[in-house]
Order: C-alpha cells, then sequence, then structure tokens
C-alpha cells in the first residue's frame, strides 16, 4: 500500500477539509494507524494552533503533538524564499514527513491554504513537495460561481501541472457543484481527464457552506453573553432588525442570525419569542452590534427564559458587522461533530472510495527525487554509524566535509596524515572537532604501524614484497587507511581528492580484493537529475570492457540500484538501438546483453540501445515498442569509459546535475575514489554512500 497521499487545492475556499477529513475516515479503516502532516500552514494567531492540525488529530485521535504536524509557518516559508533557500525548505519538509512515515503506517499529507501574502507561489511549492515526497495526489477546485468550462479546465490544468512533474493523481474532486449539475460535471471530467483518474463531485451543502455562530464571535471578537451551549448553531443567513418589530417578524428565516443595535430591546425579545413560538422558525443566534448591552430589566427578562439561542456582543457598528459576517469562510472546528459527520458523509456518497482504496493499496511510485535520494541516504548512513577514515586529512576541503559530516551525526572518521600539519590547517579554517568524535592518525607513528607492515608482507611476499618494502608502502596513507579497512578497524575508505585513482585503488586491488564470484572492480556514478536519480556506470575505471565485462558491471550496477532504492531498469548503451546497427561495438553490447539474459533473466535489461530511446518514452516505443526498458531506464551501462565518463560530465554540467561517486563496486570492502576536482559536498556525499556500502550491500 502507498504510505501516504497529498492532497492539493488549486484555490482558496475549496472545501479542502472535506478530501481531508473522509479520507482519514476511509483510511482507517483500511490500516492501524493514520498520521496527518501539514508541510505549511497559516501564521498562528495568538499562539493558537492551525484549525486542520487540531480538527484532525483530536477527532480521529491521532497520536501526534501538533508540533509535529507541520513544518513550517507560511511566514517562515516567505522568508527562506527571499534567501533562495528552496533546498533548506524541501529538505526540512522531508525530514519533517520522513519522521511521521516512520512511526505511522500512512500519512495523509495536505496541503497550503492559498491565503494571504505568498499565494502566488504555493503551487508550485504543492506540486514540488508532492514530487520530492513520492506521493500521489488528489486535486481538489470549488464549482462555485464557475461555468462548467471553467471548472472543469480549472481541474485539468491542476492535473497537467502535477502530472509535468511526474506526480500520479489519482483523483480529481469538484467540490461546492450545483447538485442538478453532478452528472454533468462528472461526465465532463471523464472526457477531459485520462481514463485511469478518479472522479469525483460532491454537491453545495448548506451545512458546510455557512458558518457556525461560534466562527462569527471568533472573526467579530465577540463577547459571548448568553447560550454558550449552542455556538455550534449553523447561521444559515442572516438579516438586520432596524425596522419596527412587527414588520422585522416577517423577514425571518429558518436558522438566520439577527443582527442588531443592543438597545434594540424590542427586537431582542420579538426574536427570541419567536424562536420559541411555533409560528415562527427557528434562529441560529443574535449579535448586538455598537457595543450596547440591553439594560438590566431586560438582561433578566433573558435568563428567564427556559430556551435561549446564542447572543452575542460586538463593538462595531451594524453596517461594518453586516459586512464582515457576509465575507466569513466557513470552517469544521473539533467541537463542530454536526459538519465533521456531515463532511465524512458527503465524501463517502460522492467519491468513489473503494476504487480510490485499491488505488492507493496498488501505487508504486516512479523512481525518486534527489532530495530524497539524499535524504534516504543519510538516514541509513546516521543508521549505521560507520567508521570512515579519510587519508588525505591536510586536505581543506576533506576537512570542512568532515566537520558537515560530524555535526549530522552520519559517522565516525578516522583522519590520516602528520598531527601538526592537519592542527595547523584546521586552526586556520577556524574548524573546531570534539577529541572523541575524531581520531587523527600519523601511520608513521602509529601503534599499530608494525603490524600493518608485517600483514601486507605476508599478503605480498609472494609477489616478492619483502618486510622492508612492505614498511616504505605503509608510510604511505593509502596503504595505511586501506589497511585500517582490511583488518576490520575502520569500516571503509575514501580518497583522492589529492591523490589519482590508481593511488587510491590499487591497495585495495592488492589485498582486500573483489568479492566471490566478481572478477572486475567498477565503478557507478548516482546522477542527481532535477526530477530523478538515474545510475551511470561504468565511467571511472574499466577503459575497454569486453562482452563479459560490461555484462559483469551491468549485473553490479544493477545490484547497487536495488540496493540504494532505485529499480533497475537497465539500458546497455550504444550508437543503435535492437538489430538495426552492425560493427564490432555495437555487436559488443548486444553480446553482453545477451550475457546478461543467460546469467541474469530477472533482470529487467535492453541492449544496445540508444540514450534518447532509453529515457524517452515516445522513442523508445518507437524504436522498440516491446521493450520493457526504452522510455524508463534508471540504469545506464555505457560501451566505455571514453564515452562513460564524457557523458556523466556533460550530463552534470549542461544540467546541473549532482553527480554522486564514483561508487566503486565489487570489492569484498568499501573503498571509494574522488575526483582531485572534488568538492566539499562531493567529499560528504561519497562518505555517505561508503558508509551505506559498509552496511553490507
Amino acid at each position: 500500500m502507498s504510505k501516504a497521499i497529498y492532497i492539493a487545492t488549486t484555490e482558496p475556499n475549496s472545501g479542502k477539509s472535506i478530501v481531508s477529513l473522509g479520507l482519514m475516515q476511509i483510511l482507517l479503516g483500511k490500516t492501524a494507524k493514520v498520521g496527518y502532516f501539514r508541510p505549511i500552514v497559516d501564521d498562528f494567531k495568538n499562539d493558537q494552533i492551525d484549525n486542520h492540525i487540531h480538527t484532525v488529530l483530536s477527532h480521529f485521535e491521532v497520536d501526534m503533538k501538533p508540533e509535529e504536524a507541520y513544518a513550517y509557518t507560511r511566514s517562515k516559508v516567505l522568508q527562506l524564499k527571499n534567501q533562495d533557500k528552496d533546498d533548506e525548505i524541501i529538505s526540512h519538509i522531508i525530514h519533517k514527513f520522513k519522521a511521521i512515515e516512520d512511526r505511522f503506517d500512512f500519512v495523509l499529507v495536505e496541503g497550503t491554504d492559498f491565503s494571504g501574502e505568498g499565494a502566488i507561489i504555493e503551487w508550485d511549492i504543492n506540486v514540488l513537495v508532492a514530487k520530492n515526497l513520492g506521493i500521489p495526489a488528489v486535486i481538489i477546485t470549488s464549482g462555485a460561481g464557475k461555468t462548467l468550462e471553467e471548472l472543469v479546465g480549472n481541474l485539468y490544468m491542476g492535473f497537467d501541472s502535477f502530472r509535468e512533474k511526474g506526480v500520479e493523481v489519482l483523483l480529481t474532486v469538484a467540490n461546492k457543484v450545483q447538485p442538478e449539475n453532478l452528472e454533468l460535471v462528472v461526465a465532463a471530467l471523464k472526457k477531459k481527464l485520462p481514463e485511469k483518474v478518479l472522479i469525483g463531485a460532491i454537491p453545495a451543502n448548506p451545512t458546510l457552506g455557512n458558518p457556525t455562530v461560534k466562527e462569527i464571535a471568533s472573526q467579530l471578537d465577540a463577547k459571548v453573553l448568553f447560550g454558550a451551549d449552542y455556538l455550534n448553531n449553523q447561521a444559515n443567513g442572516f438579516s438586520v432588525g432596524a425596522m419596527q418589530l412587527r414588520n422585522y417578524l416577517t423577514h425571518l428565516k429558518k436558522d438566520s442570525l439577527v443582527i442588531t443595535p443592543g438597545d434594540r430591546a424590542d427586537i431582542i425579545l420579538g426574536a427570541l419569542q419567536a424562536n420559541i413560538s411555533t409560528n415562527y422558525p427557528n434562529l441560529s443566534g443574535i449579535v448586538l452590534t455598537g457595543g450596547l448591552i440591553p439594560e438590566d430589566s431586560i438582561i433578566k427578562l433573558i435568563e428567564g427564559l427556559s430556551d435561549i439561542i446564542p447572543i452575542i456582543s460586538v463593538n462595531q457598528g451594524t453596517f461594518a458587522v453586516t459586512n464582515k459576517i457576509g465575507a466569513i469562510k466557513p470552517k469544521i472546528y473539533a467541537d463542530n461533530t454536526e459538519k465533521i459527520t456531515t463532511s465524512i458523509q458527503e465524501f463517502e456518497k460522492h467519491i468513489p472510495v473503494n476504487d480510490l482504496a485499491e488505488r492507493l493499496i496498488t501505487f508504486k511510485a516512479e523512481g525518486i527525487t534527489p532530495r530524497m535520494f539524499q535524504y534516504n541516504l543519510l538516514k541509513r548512513a546516521k543508521s549505521a554509524k560507520k567508521h570512515i577514515v579519510l587519508p588525505e586529512g591536510t586536505d581543506e576541503r576533506i576537512l570542512i566535509a568532515a566537520k558537515k559530516l560530524l555535526e549530522v551525526e552520519a559517522v565516525t572518521l578516522t583522519l590520516l596524515g602528520d598531527k601538526a600539519q592537519i592542527a595547523a590547517k584546521m586552526e586556520e579554517l577556524a574548524l573546531v572537532f570534539n577529541p572523541n568524535e575524531i581520531t587523527i592518525i600519523d601511520p608513521k607513528t602509529s601503534p599499530n604501524f608494525l603490524d600493518y607492515a608485517t600483514t601486507l608482507y605476508e599478503l605480498r611476499k609472494h609477489k616478492n614484497v619483502n618486510l622492508a618494502m612492505a614498511k616504505d608502502l605503509m608510510e604511505d596513507v593509502s596503504y595505511f587507511g586501506t589497511m585500517m579497512v582490511h583488518k576490520g578497524h575502520a569500516d571503509g575508505m575514501v580518497s583522492g581528492a589529492v591523490h589519482t585513482t590508481q593511488h587510491t585503488i590499487l591497495p585495495a586491488l592488492q589485498f582486500i580484493k573483489t568479492k566471490p564470484g566478481v572478477s572486475l572492480v567498477s565503478s557507478v556514478f548516482f546522477m542527481c537529475l532535477p526530477n530523478r536519480v538515474t545510475i551511470f556506470g561504468d565511467c571511472a575505471i574499466n577503459p575497454n570492457p569486453t562482452a563479459e565485462q560490461l555484462s559483469e558491471i551491468a549485473i553490479s550496477s544493477a545490484a547497487t540500484s536495488a540496493a540504494f532504492g532505485i529499480e533497475p531498469k537497465v539500458a546497455m548503451l550504444s550508437y543503435s538501438s535492437g538489430a538495426s546497427g552492425t560493427g564490432e561495438d555495437v555487436d559488443r553490447v548486444r553480446k553482453a546483453t545477451a550475457l546478461i539474459r543467460t546469467k541474469r533473466p530477472d533482470l529487467k535489461v535492453e541492449g544496445p540501445i540508444q540514450y534518447d530511446a532509453a529515457v524517452d518514452s515516445k522513442v523508445g516505443k518507437s524504436k522498440l515498442p516491446d521493450s520493457e526498458v526504452a522510455g524508463q531506464a534508471s540504469v545506464f551501462i555505457f560501451p566505455d569509459l571514453n564515452t562513460g565518463n564524457n557523458t556523466y560530465k556533460a550530463v552534470q554540467r549542461e544540467t546541473g546535475a549532482l553527480a554522486i561517486g564514483p561508487m566503486l563496486q565489487g570489492l569484498n570492502k568499501p573503498v571509494n575514489d574522488l575526483s582531485r576536482g572534488c568538492t566539499v559536498e562531493d567529499i560528504f556525499n561519497t562518505v555517505i554512500i561508503t558508509a551505506i556500502q559498509a552496511e553490507g550491500l
């Protein structure tokens, strides 16, 4: 079952609460624990918690604190956006969501309300949040005041915006539709939207469309004089009592609100008597304007009545109060069980709830966004808390990355190098480390030096390495760091910011060696594109792999892909697709593909295939119509190092993609190589994936 669903509206006052309440009800019937999350809420008034959060948590008895159920207030988001901190916004929202997801079987995520400053940017934020959370959406809009064409166009535009960003829309809802137009609206939406999108139309309901006396009192900052127990009375209309009582009585309507100056005792008493009389309709309440309170004799008379409707007093004049009441948009409060019950009933009556539940059960997200991918990496690394050795301890980038890694408590670290030089560099960079968080080792003075050298001698003496040579090699930080991993004194190593790839990898090949059944060490990059994460291999190690080696690279890369939460769909890249091309290079890719299908018939693999056919569904369908990989590949295997290395760099530079790696695959224990042009972020990410490898990929 999908772990969450995102409720989005295309405009203010669409009646989003009816969908939230209805979905909570059906979800609780399908699973034991349902959490609730609002990424962005309106700024709090008088330190009161968000009404949506309070209503859902209290009515459904959700085991959450209000502060756990939201990420940001509206003003905080605007502040961060003005500081160009969009990434920080999304990262924090993901963090808060994941904390809820870990505790509950399902999470209902409710989008923003489109009210106040910043409403113009909210739609994009809703789409972006749903995309990064990797969850499907429900889109709702109001039919009030719209033509059929406007209503359908509004919903389709919302659907198309989500679809364009790769968010699947499970359900569209037209709310506040005139009852006689329900079938017409559903038919028009079915004609416009894809068949797989569920459609619902909910009629306008006076119980939900009008405010209660409590809402009116809250909006007007009123004082409740009488009838506090009946504040949830629905105000289905209002009228001003300014004329003579005998004339005003003819204007009273069922469940309407009486608005009159506080000194009009005749209107007040007449309205109360009419409410009791069987000859007049029941009223919802009385609003006394001008800050005027009836005289004591009138108050005493009112107190003696057996059936008192709410009477509230406000300071503003009658005209101003009437305008304000007319502008009030109704809400659903936790203690208004009638509105909550009505909302749930309307939802269940007019929404295909069984089909929706089935879609949620079978929904599977396509791909993963870069932000979610990075969040998952960090979470796994923090959970494992592995020990990683960084041989290039005097490099400025290494030290800054080390500080960041320790701040997020992702790993424990050992730095190698001259202690005095490392300390001087730390002081120069104003970096302060807790001695309990990091270890600094100078290989030449380490108590383990002789043991490491002797171990290297024993492992390499068949290659004519004597003890003296082993001691010389062990003074090298790459050999010392690799030996720490080999001996189990560290879980993994990351190097290459200063040293060459050969210098980093050679010790690992000499004595860590490859896993059983693997003859080849290869590499992958995690390419964090704007809307998805893919895997490129091999772009760093093997210059001209044979067909057998290509098949092994592909199988290793598919295993890496699956281990990191990306469904492997392997594209064996070449300059032609299918059987159309000939030549030594394409034949080698064709043979490699055949070997993969023999070795791993369970893998989804296609080759030879061109890059455009691998990523573009239209091109893929035209060139390889029966392929389950064409147009949706997630793992790209390049035919040689020249092609792979240039392609990953071109994609990185031209699209702004983050390339995490290279990550070496095939070794018994994780050792990873950095580029000498690496950034602090590159080092941070490579250490994180090394820690995850050490966890046991």
